[in-house]
């Protein structure tokens, strides 16, 4: 059995219809079908999340520098966020000028620890970005105090967790303002780049507006990022958008299935998930010593895997001289040659997760222990699209 890392194609073909005819009305319609597109989906996006503005980017990178440069980051400042994540977001940080502060994070949900952040924050210290890494949110209770005791704005980066909720709230919904990425791999993805920012402050989304766009005053042009979300990414995402609470349920039962699967073997550690936290499951990611042998048994036996992410970012070479040595971050430091990230996504059949499941159980020498287990989830749960 071939399970790949993640099927792009399974997904269209269950919304075909709805996307074929999504994209054809942008492609053959005048140019300012495209821009109609872009506007529902900044509207139906505010209103899935409960936020009062969305301004849309062409990228997820973009969405944080145009975030960033809203609140005024310039050159000199420090924003704090986490070791362990992915790049675009320390680029755009750099790409403003300022400082990136690393924080390290926490061992069982590879989300910023607070404590650390606490201890990072300086007078130069203007903001912190969070990230809920993948499809988990990070504490933000204890990062909101931390930022109202030093008049710290927050910006919350939600690449990876669309409908993750925190204590009964979305992420997204907690900090002045967030950004989302809709890159082809997320749980809400177009076909190419897309991102967008969300605020509840209305001072904050004109300011967005501004730092996006190229607005014209007096016959001069602002300094705007120039960034468009493309009217045929929004007319993918509006179509898939119905769907993202019935994929997330999906995602969230493979995890559990993964999780029952996997409870019996004592050398792999499965994702934990903080208290009064809901996880959409970006990355379904266990912990092991054996990480590359059994990633490589994994692979010739058909099952694609990553490493979200193989290196600690202060650690990387782009960053060098971030920071001094590796004991500044030691959980992100341990992590990374640990971390394995399975498949998960909707479309999987129980099929593919018992096999999965069974050529981890081989590798640790455990291949009874799958085949007694029954999935307890009935498949009309498993596949609903309601």
């Amino acid at each position: 059995m071939k399970v790949p890392f993640v099927d792009l194609n399974a997904q269209y073909q269950r919304v075909k219809p709805e996307i074929d005819s999504a994209i054809a009305e942008v492609i053959t319609g005048a140019p300012e079908v495209g821009q109609r597109q872009v506007e529902i989906f900044e509207r139906a996006w505010a209103s899935a999340l409960g936020v009062k503005h969305c301004v849309s980017c062409a990228s997820d990178r973009d969405a944080i520098h145009v975030a960033l440069r809203a609140l005024g980051i310039t050159s000199g400042a420090e924003v704090i966020t986490s070791a362990h994540g992915w790049i675009a977001t320390i680029e755009a940080i750099q790409q403003t000028g300022a400082r990136v502060v690393f924080c390290d994070t926490d061992e069982e949900t590879f989300t910023i620890d607070p404590e650390d952040v606490r201890r990072k924050v300086t007078k130069a210290t203007v903001g912190i970005i969070p990230v809920h890494l993948y499809g988990q949110a990070a504490e933000m209770h204890a990062i909101l105090n931390i930022a109202r005791e030093h008049k710290l704005w927050v910006i919350e980066d939600c690449s990876q967790a669309h409908l993750a909720r925190y204590h009964g709230r979305y992420v997204g919904t907690l900090g002045d303002a967030a950004v989302f990425s809709f890159c082809p791999g997320r749980n809400l993805s177009a076909y190419g780049h897309a991102g967008c920012i969300v605020t509840n402050h209305d001072p904050i989304a004109e300011a967005l507006r501004a730092a996006a766009r190229h607005v014209f005053a007096g016959g001069d042009a602002s300094q705007g990022a120039g960034s468009r979300m493309d009217g045929v990414q929004a007319a993918v995402l509006n179509a898939k958008l119905p769907h993202l609470p019935s994929w997330t349920r999906a995602r969230r039962l493979i995890a559990a299935c993964y999780d029952y699967l996997f409870e019996e073997i004592g050398d792999i550690i499965i994702p934990k998930v903080g208290s009064q936290r809901e996880h959409v499951y970006n990355c379904y990611v266990i912990r092991t010593e054996n990480r590359d042998a059994l990633r490589k048994h994994l692979t010739q036996a058909g099952v694609a895997t990553a490493v979200n992410y193989p290196e600690a970012l202060p650690l990387a070479v782009a960053h060098e001289g971030l920071c001094r040595a590796t004991t500044d971050f030691p959980v992100a430091s341990f992590n990374q040659s640990r971390i394995l990230s399975l498949p998960i996504y909707p479309e999987m059949t129980q099929e593919m997760v018992s096999y999965v499941a069974e050529c981890i159980n081989t590798f640790f020498g455990e291949p009874e222990s799958v085949s007694m287990k029954v999935i307890p989830f009935a498949p009309p749960l498993w596949s609903s699209n309601s």
